[in-house]
């Protein structure tokens, strides 16, 4: 099982899920280092996906600061990274 490391951004996702593509799609176009966990791959991390958010939803995109993401808009993961000074 995967758990969030708290020097990085740690995101769930699914290939299958359109969010998850383009959060993924803007985090690699934006140059930022994160993990990816592939509930996929790896179903039981789908749990600490979901201890995290509270909710069944993906992307859940986890920050080094341990706020995080649900299903969120190109918008609020530019604005949180920018908060963070990571872009």
């Amino acid at each position: 099982m995967t758990t969030p490391a708290s020097d990085t951004i740690t995101m769930f996702g699914a290939d299958w899920c359109r969010d998850c593509i383009r959060t993924k799609r803007q985090l690699d176009e934006l140059g930022v280092a994160y993990t990816y966990v592939d509930l996929v791959e790896d179903p039981a991390a789908a749990d600490v996906a979901k201890e995290i958010s509270g909710r069944m939803n993906i992307p859940v995109v986890v920050y080094p600061d341990s706020s995080h993401h649900v299903e969120p808009s190109n918008a609020d993961v530019e604005a949180k990274l920018r908060e963070l000074s990571l872009i």
